[in-house]
């Protein structure tokens, strides 16, 4: 009795503290008897045969957790009627799955790799997306020299193309000594070929034909041609010595093949190099070994210091040659990187302007120019696009400074990176605002309270007296200058409106300061607040804000301006509507306000 009313109380007293939160919540528990019922004859409908084995389970549990398992024991395949059902897959890999079905559970860590490998097979076999991945991501996190090439091998198979960039960046980074892995040999053929394709597996190419020559040794009798493998190999890239005591030796290149190799390791300049990869991260600085090697006052190029430099110290510099053959200065990089981006931050602690050009080489003897900016002024941080490539040698060469002779570099930069921005006959082609301070843009000429205000994005914190870029009509202008060259098609430029006035204005657009054309021409016209422009794609380093008249007084008020527009994508739409003929603005150049707008009453 006392038993019972024992157990009655513990009942009360569950069922009071669960009624109290007002919710049930048995999760663990139900889980943990579903569990119970894993590989149990008990209640069991269909017996699965692997490996010999008999496998009791319950056909309803595996429909409810598998659209397969739903297929095959109710879809009216021969299974259906099926009390025994034969499956040609690994025991333990099954047995660890039934028991994930069962219980939502599965402890990684306690399970060995070829068994970890083999239930990542039949997670994609059967359907369990979430149990695919969180295996998947659990094995980027213990990649290692003797997992990575069966791990490949797996996302490659099951197209797990996530799992297959980190085995892939890991074995790039680590690429020697996984040539002389075991574990290499094994390798399919098709994740061998897709590893000697990547321009980022780098080691010398010696190493990776005896590495593929082990490969073929080993595996000759299950690939018939290895001449497939073979040919993925740059033979070019090795020295003329490699080739005739290593791979001549070898028998395993045809001689037509070797021959071709020779010749076009003499003749070419443009040879597939391989380089070092690391995404998004400097490579120009003493931890990967690189040295800036011609130059004055070379060791403040690579520093990493871009505060602490003035009129006496902090850059490395190169006299500017009026005939144009200077050497310039020259950056080594530790190792071959492959990059596709380089900063630059020129001198720029008063408003000069330089021209300069940049090439790049992997053994300086054959030169590349990637960036020519010979034609134009360009000042503060250079940020330069080119398309991904190996790289030794850096050569940055200034052609002229507006103030001197001397060409001077407080910092370099060079990186690969994903994020970058479209290169169209050698110049940038930004889709994102680049007048801004941060991307090196200063405003020349215009009066403010406050230097460059006109370019710091702040569209709401003006008034009468400050926030805002003005000069005077009829006699000023207000001019900009971009950091580099870049395309550019459209504008939008905030004119001050906190009161009713309105302002008439042209817009001129140069790449040189002597060539202007006007992109805009509004000088008929009375316009207010937001003015979004578009035209033809120019060239263009300075732009020029002419305004003509004010309703009000004699200035002319500039709040912000920006190029391209970053014109709001509803404000877009909404302009792309057309307009019905009522003797307004064509859509193209219609003022749309943006809301909300500045219409406070301010009394003087």
């Amino acid at each position: 009795m006392s038993s019972q009313s024992s157990g009655m109380a513990g009942s009360q007293h569950t069922s009071s503290a669960l009624a109290r939160n007002h919710e049930i919540e048995l999760t663990a528990r139900f889980s943990e008897q579903m569990a119970q019922l894993c590989m149990s004859a008990d209640y069991s409908d269909v017996t699965f045969i692997v490996e010999g084995q008999r496998i009791p389970a319950h056909r309803v549990i595996l429909a409810a957790r598998s659209e397969y398992f739903r297929a095959l024991l109710y879809g009216g395949l021969q299974e259906t009627k099926q009390h025994e059902i034969t499956l040609n897959i690994p025991l333990m890999a099954f047995r660890c799955l039934l028991k994930y079905i069962y219980s939502g559970s599965m402890s990684l860590m306690q399970m060995k790799e070829e068994h970890l490998l083999d239930t990542l097979g039949l997670a994609n076999q059967y359907g369990f997306a979430d149990l695919e991945m969180a295996i998947s991501d659990y094995l980027r996190q213990v990649l290692s020299l003797g997992n990575v090439c069966a791990i490949l091998d797996a996302a490659r198979l099951f197209a797990l193309d996530g799992l297959t960039a980190v085995c892939h960046s890991f074995m790039d980074r680590n690429a020697a000594d996984i040539l002389q892995h075991e574990s290499f040999r094994h390798l399919s053929l098709d994740s061998l070929c897709s590893l000697l394709l990547r321009d980022s597996f780098f080691a010398r190419e010696v190493e990776i034909f005896q590495a593929v020559f082990d490969w073929c040794r080993c595996n000759g009798d299950t690939v018939p041609n290895v001449d497939v493998v073979v040919g993925k190999v740059r033979f070019e890239l090795m020295s003329l010595e490699e080739l005739l005591t290593v791979v001549r030796p070898s028998g395993i290149l045809d001689p037509d093949r070797l021959l071709d190799a020779i010749g076009e390791k003499i003749s070419s300049k443009q040879l597939p190099y391989r380089g070092a990869l690391w995404p998004e991260e400097n490579v120009a600085t003493p931890k990967f070994n690189s040295r800036t090697i011609h130059g004055e006052l070379r060791s403040a190029l690579l520093d990493g210091d871009t505060v602490s430099y003035d009129m006496e110290k902090g850059y490395t510099r190169h006299s500017i040659s009026e005939t144009g053959d200077s050497s310039g200065i020259i950056v080594e990089l530790g190792k071959l990187f492959i990059i596709n981006h380089i900063k630059v931050l020129l001198w720029d602690r008063d408003t000069r302007s330089y021209s300069y050009y940049v090439e790049v080489s992997v053994n300086q003897r054959n030169w590349e120019r990637i960036v020519d900016h010979t034609k134009y002024y360009c000042r503060s941080w250079q940020y330069l696009y080119f398309p991904a490539q190996a790289v030794r040698y850096i050569r940055l060469v200034g052609t002229h400074n507006t103030v001197n002779k001397v060409f001077h570099v407080v910092a370099l930069e060079a990186m690969f990176t994903e994020s970058t921005t479209p290169v169209v006959d050698g110049i940038l082609q930004p889709a994102y605002n680049v007048a801004t301070v941060e991307r090196s843009a200063n405003v020349m000429e215009g009066v403010s309270r406050t230097r460059n205000v006109l370019l710091n994005g702040d569209v709401k914190n003006y008034d009468w007296d400050s926030g805002y870029t003005c000069h005077q009509i009829g006699t000023g202008v207000i001019l900009i200058q971009l950091g580099q060259p870049y395309w550019i098609d459209s504008l939008r430029l905030l004119l001050w409106d906190c009161d009713n006035r309105s302002y008439s204005f042209y817009i001129e657009v140069s790449a040189n300061m002597t060539d202007w054309e006007v992109v805009v021409d509004k000088q008929s016209d009375h316009l207010k607040s937001w003015q979004h422009f578009a035209f033809q794609p120019k060239v263009v380093v300075y732009i020029r804000i002419v305004g003509t008249h004010n309703t009000a007084n004699e200035m002319f008020h500039c709040v912000h301006f920006e190029c391209p527009s970053q014109e709001p994508e509803f404000l877009r739409r909404e302009r792309a509507i057309p307009i019905e003929a009522s003797g307004e603005e064509s859509a193209e150049e219609s003022v749309v306000d943006e809301a909300p707008l500045r219409q406070e009453s301010v009394t003087d």
